[in-house]
């Protein structure tokens, strides 16, 4: 067979247009193509493609092997080459670049909510044919596509006549016309939208005028399709509304103690049941580090595709033969889910128990179906360094692979013993391969089952790893580990975030295309249809922070332009090196940060240096240092205070007190040297709060320095930022067809909302984080229609606690926001609760997305009344217990047919 592919394209000048062949086994096959004159661009395929139905492709532009430019690649062209008697294809393209409604082409629409039961096959074209072919991402579910015009063959404007259309690709319509019997004629016609199985029940004719075509003479056995302009009708925007809940939050009565894949499926049942299309749960990866509660932290992923082991349901694996175990297990799961909150630590041991009895059961017989040798060959990349990490854990009792003797590395050369069933090397870590076959297979099927009720399962992305992952051990290359990721001071912690994660080597990232982004995002694929990146400004910046500090005020972005001394100069404030970048310590700040205990510091902790100035004691002189001497310290120490022995009450207290005053010192500074050039600068974020500002600059020089601040964090790195997100997240939006969502909270650049637009990523509105500047609260009816409007996060306190945290700021919004005159009522009644609910839901936005606690806000009846109970996370705490369940059991829920009503109607009042 011969292909002739054709576009119209003007490239720049010294640039070539190439065509990039997906082949059957995922590899690109690329061409250059040949310039036929004004901006006409060809190549002719000759190949043997037997047994291939559609072949895909997609244009791009380059420089050598430099891509200047590149169509949309999620979906960009195909054609049905799989039809017997075709002897020639030509193909006329038009350069696709990423439609406004990307969104509608993603995975969370074609498969969720406009998912159609079947795509018709191609029947046998005619001798030769014209094939039309045009996108309509607008069409619902039971909405078809046919082809009505004046000839007889289109019907004569007939709709019970009309041809049918063939959907070959998710919105992508294909209509076949007999190229013998038009041949030369020109046809006008339109495409119109219809009932599938009613179609003269209100047909939907596409809105702009009649299209036209002349019909060219083709020989027998060609086929010449011709890409048309999109299909556009009335049909208006879908918004939709869903909740968010942690999947170990889940309670039925059949849980072990913690939510499950089994519970998920119960809750898409009430998410269906209440007229819901979406529920969003947190990341669902392996946290296991040490068996105790801080692997609780869903956002410290030991392996960015390995599923946890506590998300196991035993309900969908054979029972237990050793009756005795059987019935100590099931009495401690019931004592398990009798809890409030999740008893991570005896959870997780008996989870971990019962899965090895499981696999000394079946393990055997499971390793060796059909089912699981394909898995294991799909997935065998990451999965066998997974069990590998996972064994020699375990074997030297720690997860610090720097003390695995001989193993502080992954070696590729063990892959083939390990990956051979007759090995002892596979033996000893089969186990792990069980268990993340039987969790996929399970969650595998919690999306399938979403997918069949039209719900979109929506996962998270964490923005970091565990330092001391698997993933880190893997492929180091791909990671900074003399650094720390988190963030810089925000409305969840006056000292910013260190999430001890390391920072990645974004150069050695790009150098392979991002592969290893691309890979964690496909492998997210075959679980959810949309999904939340965390943190997304961490792909514009990142808040790097010293392994040396603890807290976040001492970090700076990476990348960022630091300032030259001569800069700051310029700015008219004089570079005081030597006083503007160590700790700021003098005898009035010691009185200011440590009270009555400010002279035991001052003869503990600093020495004098000069002229009134103090430094920090070697032993003391970072963060890390004095978190050590704290972790140190015991109940029966005591502190000399002014020549005599002080016994603390409350020593805990005290010294905690103290600890925190000596962090203080030591970000007390104006300036922080850049992590790589010696000789550039950052100001210290926050630096305006700060004690060195406050007492050692005059006003003019403060006026001085705030006007530097403000254009070094809000305009001098802007554009470099946005270059750094387009080299990044471009690759990752195009790797998959889910749909794309990211959290933009904190300190957001000015350049974030232009790429998010530009790759139409759907943006995080929440009303008491507003991003218009001078506003309390946000306007929903202001939201775009790209995004994700919600009253809060699993960072943030719930509605019923938020509401309590600040009289006066509740006063405010329930006169501004709610157009209230009398006073605010304390606690959040349920009726009031509604309201602002109901008003979120009718914001602009595509996605209203609400936590459970708040939905449960609306039902005196089932609603917890500890309140302050229902917190998820505490980001100002970094060891926060990741704990939180429902007080009642989603068949409750369900069995509650008034609070099911009522929220059914607020999501019908308000059009989702």
């Amino acid at each position: 067979m011969q292909i002739y592919f054709n576009i119209a394209y003007g490239t720049q000048y010294g640039n070539d247009l190439y065509i990039n062949l997906r082949m059957p086994d995922g590899t690109l096959d690329t061409h250059r193509m040949t310039q036929c004159g004004d901006g006409q661009w060809q190549y002719t395929y000759r190949c043997d493609l037997s047994g291939v139905e559609y072949l895909d492709y997609y244009y791009s532009e380059q420089n050598g092997s430099e891509v200047v430019n590149h169509e949309w690649t999620t979906q960009a062209h195909r054609i049905a080459i799989g039809q017997q008697g075709i002897s020639q294809y030509t193909a006329y393209d038009v350069w696709i670049a990423i439609p406004h409604d990307s969104y509608l082409y993603s995975s969370a629409f074609t498969e969720c909510i406009n998912r159609r039961a079947h795509r018709e096959a191609y029947r046998r074209p005619n001798p030769s044919v014209v094939r039309l072919k045009v996108r309509a991402p607008q069409l619902r579910g039971d909405q078809r596509l046919v082809l009505c015009g004046g000839h007889p063959v289109l019907g004569e404007w007939h709709i019970d006549r009309a041809i049918p259309c063939i959907e070959q690709a998710p919105n992508e319509w294909t209509c076949d016309i007999d190229a013998e019997y038009t041949a030369g004629e020109n046809l006008d016609f339109k495409f119109v939208a219809v009932k599938d199985g009613d179609e003269l029940n209100e047909p939907m004719w596409e809105t702009d005028d009649n299209r036209y075509f002349r019909m060219p003479r083709l020989r027998r056995g060609d086929i010449e399709e011709h890409e048309l302009s999109q299909a556009f009708f009335k049909i208006y925007n879908v918004k939709k509304a869903g909740t968010l809940i942690p999947v170990f939050s889940l309670r039925t009565e059949g849980s072990f103690g913690v939510g499950d894949f089994g519970d998920l499926k119960r809750m898409v049942d009430w998410v269906a049941y209440t007229n819901q299309r979406v529920l969003q749960v947190l990341p669902i990866n392996d946290t296991t580090m040490n068996h105790t509660w801080s692997d609780s932290y869903p956002y410290s992923c030991i392996s960015i595709f390995a599923l946890h082991p506590q998300y196991v349901d035993f309900r969908q694996l054979p029972p237990l033969k050793d009756a005795k175990k059987a019935a100590e297990l099931e009495s401690l799961r019931k004592q398990l889910n009798q809890l409030r909150q999740i008893d991570y630590e005896r959870m997780i041991q008996a989870k971990e128990e019962y899965l090895q009895l499981l696999f000394e059961q079946e393990g055997k017989q499971t390793l060796a179906t059909k089912e699981f040798k394909e898995w294991f060959r799909d997935e065998e990349r990451w999965l066998v360094p997974y069990a590998q990490y996972c064994y020699l854990r375990s074997r030297h009792k720690t997860a610090d692979f720097r003390e695995w003797k001989g193993h502080t590395v992954w070696n590729e050369a063990e892959r083939p013993l390990l990956s051979n069933p007759r090995t002892k090397e596979y033996r000893q870590v089969s186990f792990y391969y069980y268990v993340q076959y039987v969790l996929a297979c399970q969650m595998k099927r919690a999306h399938q089952y979403a997918r069949s009720l039209g719900i979109i399962l929506k996962g998270d992305i964490p923005i970091g790893v565990q330092r001391m992952g698997c993933d880190v051990w893997q492929e180091p290359h791909y990671f900074n580990l003399n650094g720390q990721a988190g963030a810089p001071p925000d409305d969840f912690s006056v000292n910013g975030q260190n999430w001890g994660f390391p920072t990645y080597n974004w150069e050695a990232m790009l150098n392979d295309g991002c592969q290893w982004w691309v890979r964690r995002f496909q492998n997210m694929q075959k679980y959810f249809d949309a999904y939340r990146i965390d943190h997304v400004l961490g792909f514009f910046r990142i808040w790097e922070i010293p392994t040396h500090a603890v807290h976040g005020l001492l970090g700076q972005f990476q990348p960022a332009l630091g300032l030259r001394p001569e800069e700051v100069e310029a700015y008219g404030l004089e570079f005081k090196k030597d006083l503007f970048t160590r700790p700021y310590i003098t005898q009035e700040v010691l009185q200011a940060v440590f009270h009555d205990k400010a002279t035991y510091v001052r003869d503990n902790f600093v020495t004098p240096y000069r002229d009134g100035y103090y430094l920090m004691r070697p032993e003391y002189d970072t963060q890390r240092k004095v978190e050590a001497w704290y972790n140190n310290v015991n109940e029966n120490e005591t502190l000399r205070y002014e020549n005599e022995n002080y016994q603390l009450s409350t020593i805990n207290d005290q010294l905690s007190t103290i600890r925190d005053g000596l962090y203080t010192l030591i970000s007390n500074v104006l300036f922080l040297r850049d992590h790589a050039g010696p000789e550039l600068y950052h100001p210290r974020i926050a630096a305006r709060h700060s004690y060195i500002y406050k007492m050692l600059l005059s006003d003019g020089e403060r006026h001085v320095f705030n006007r530097l601040y403000d254009d070094y964090y809000y305009r001098r790195n802007d554009q470099l930022w946005q270059h750094e997100a387009m080299q990044k997240l471009p690759r990752l939006i195009e790797a998959t067809r889910m749909l794309a969502c990211a959290e933009d909270l904190g300190m957001i650049p000015p350049c974030v909302p232009t790429v998010m637009s530009d790759l139409r990523i759907l943006s995080l509105e929440v009303q008491s984080m507003p991003k218009e500047y001078g506003r309390q609260f946000g306007n929903p009816e202001r939201y775009p229609y790209r995004s994700v409007c919600t009253i809060d996060s699993h960072d943030m306190p719930t509605l019923r606690m938020w509401w309590d945290e600040d009289n006066v700021r509740a006063q405010r919004y329930y006169s501004q926001m709610l157009g209230r005159r009398d006073e605010a009522p304390h606690p959040l009644p349920s009726w009031l609760a509604r309201d602002i609910m109901l008003r979120n839901l009718q914001s602009a936005s595509m996605l209203c997305i609400l936590s459970l606690q708040d939905w449960l806000a609306v039902s005196d009846e089932l609603k917890l009344s500890d309140l302050n109970a229902e917190r998820i996370n505490i980001p100002a705490n970094p060891r926060h217990y990741w704990r939180y369940r429902m007080h009642i059991t989603i068949d409750q829920m369900l069995s509650n047919q008034r609070f099911c009503d009522d929220i059914a109607a607020m999501i019908q009042q308000s059009g989702r």
